[in-house]
């Protein structure tokens, strides 16, 4: 059963937030992403109101969230996980085997610059393939890197992510994450809140979920979270109506 209703605003959260698809709308290429001043407000507004208990969950390397983001320098999940760096800032980096990647990706990289539209990004730690500029060639996408996944033996995994296939190394998720994050100061002690638009993010709303906090899809599709946001606009309108500073926003609760 479902009903509308927001998710209870609830006294001592730690937000923990997806960028692409959930505060930010998707673009053909992730370079072409920009942030405005609001989104900036809106975070760092966030951040402060929770004594530092905000952090971005990306797939995103950490870096590029950085240069997005400038100048605030927040807590970070990048690469779903692969990399992170914690509300002290300290660096963690879960270790991967660097030259595996290099040589499973070799064939993915090769079929990219003979398909136009194809997208290849290296994050570092996980590559990815784009093809949301040339959909026609999901299937193919997909197989080639299956294909480079097997090669690695087991260290890496397929994450699948709208119009995107990516190869991670194996074990590391965002949820794995949270989880992380959760263990620690600020966030330690206080009701996770997670938002998140892919596949990817099922992961995070899943621990979410164990730890009773406040998942939230953003957009349509089956998923793991308990509540719903139809798209940015409407979850940067939750976000901003937990400070008081924009109007509520519709959420349905989902059975």
């Amino acid at each position: 059963m479902a009903h509308d209703a927001v998710p209870p605003y609830i006294p001592n959260p730690a937000f923990l937030l997806d960028i692409d698809g959930t505060l930010l709308d998707i673009e053909g290429h992730p370079d072409d992403v920009r942030i405005g001043r609001a989104e900036l407000e809106l975070v760092s507004g966030l951040h402060r109101a929770t004594g530092g208990a905000l952090a971005l969950v990306s797939g995103r390397p950490l870096a590029g969230i950085d240069v997005l983001f400038h100048p605030l320098k927040l807590p970070i999940a990048g690469q779903h996980g692969a990399e992170r760096r914690d509300a002290r800032g300290r660096r963690h980096r879960h270790r991967f085997p660097v030259e595996t990647l290099h040589q499973a990706a070799a064939p993915v990289r090769k079929f990219v610059a003979r398909n136009e539209g194809l997208v290849f990004e290296d994050k570092g730690a996980s590559v990815a393939l784009h093809y949301r500029l040339a959909p026609h060639l999901e299937a193919a996408a997909r197989s080639i890197i299956e294909d480079a996944a097997r090669s690695a033996g087991g260290a890496l995994e397929v994450q699948v992510g709208k119009m995107v296939y990516e190869l991670k190394p194996a074990g590391v998720d965002k949820g794995s994450a949270i989880g992380e994050f959760m263990r620690e100061e600020p966030f330690a002690g206080r009701t996770p809140v997670f938002l998140g638009d892919d596949v990817t993010d099922e992961f995070g709303f899943q621990v979410v979920n164990r730890l009773g906090g406040h998942s939230v899809k953003i957009g349509q599709g089956e998923t793991a979270a308990r509540w719903r946001l139809a798209g940015p606009v409407a979850a940067k309108a939750w976000l901003g109506a937990w400070m008081g500073e924009f109007g509520r926003a519709k959420v349905t609760k989902i059975a």
